[in-house]
């Protein structure tokens, strides 16, 4: 085993990657290095500065403690959106990447199996895995997502250099199994309270159109009051109420009309007086399908 060796830690994970068959999974991880590789020769670091591990949906790169974090910093922020925009656009929903990000920094050792063991490399692991970050990145419209550890912050982020706005980031605590960890997160923080779970499956994976369209008053129900006694009453779209159970306490097999008196063109026949065993429900009243031959026409 080495000693442990100062690194800055950087992370890639491309998001929802297992919903993708054998091929795209492939393709994406091509992308992915090709993204990674822009960015870090746009911040000047070049293959001799840094040592790369394969996680499969995602690269781990430990970089030489003398590269520019700040070199960095501004190459995730401005080439990695750049280069997932251009990519997406021509690609087919199933090839659209969107990653998350982490920047950290620490002491890492490498064994004797070439593994890098580390309690700074852990806490940016759980930092690219947490559910907020994964909340945030939902809500991106340029594909990525970027945390930055404390130690990052503190120690460049917080002194505003060019490129690098320390207002864009914003103090978050991310809850892990070892603990709660401060972290920065690099634009919007998801509302308090929000699910920050992953999307359930079968939803349609990759690019900006991966997330869900907002409610509308279609498919949403509103509560207002009813006069001046300040009660609560549901007026929700009836569209969505369930509908009422059918004769006999039979389930109904959709949508139900409920007629209260009068009578109903349907065209075709006509039905008079009250009626049971229709299709195992009950019609009541008048019903005419067609036109109505005795007295008034309907």
């Amino acid at each position: 085993m080495t000693h442990p060796v100062s690194r800055t830690i950087l992370l890639l994970d491309i998001e929802r990657f297992s919903d993708r068959d054998d091929v795209e999974q492939a393709y994406l991880r091509r992308m992915l290095y090709d993204v990674t590789d822009r960015a870090l020769e746009t911040a000047g670091i070049d293959e001799t500065l840094r040592t790369r591990a394969d996680r499969g949906d995602s690269v781990m790169e430990l970089i030489d403690a003398n590269a520019p974090v700040t070199a960095l910093l501004r190459a995730l922020l401005t080439e990695v959106p750049m280069q997932l925009r251009a990519l997406n656009r021509m690609a087919s929903r199933s090839a659209q990447m969107r990653l998350r990000g982490v920047v950290a920094g620490g002491y890492v050792t490498v064994d004797d199996l070439d593994g890098w063991v580390g309690s700074d490399l852990n806490h940016a692991c759980r930092l690219l895995d947490a559910a907020l970050l994964r909340a945030a990145l939902r809500e991106r419209p340029d594909d990525f997502a970027l945390c930055v550890s404390d130690s990052v912050y503190q120690g460049v982020v917080r002194h505003d250099h060019p490129g690098v706005p320390a207002a864009d980031f914003h103090q978050v605590t991310v809850g892990t199994k070892n603990g709660p960890l401060t972290a920065w997160l690099h634009g919007p923080v998801p509302p308090a309270g929000e699910d920050h779970g992953e999307r359930g499956a079968g939803e349609a994976p990759g690019g900006s159109g991966d997330r869900p369209a907002p409610a509308t008053p279609e498919t949403t129900g509103t509560t207002g009051t009813t006069g001046d006694t300040g009660t609560t009453r549901d007026t929700e779209d009836t569209r969505n109420r369930p509908a009422p159970a059918a004769h006999r306490g039979a389930p109904a097999p959709g949508p139900v009309l409920d007629v209260n008196g009068g009578s109903v063109s349907f065209g075709g026949g006509y039905v008079a007086g009250d009626q049971h065993g229709v299709s195992g429900g009950r019609v009541t009243g008048d019903v005419v399908m067609g036109s109505k031959t005795d007295g008034d026409r309907s």
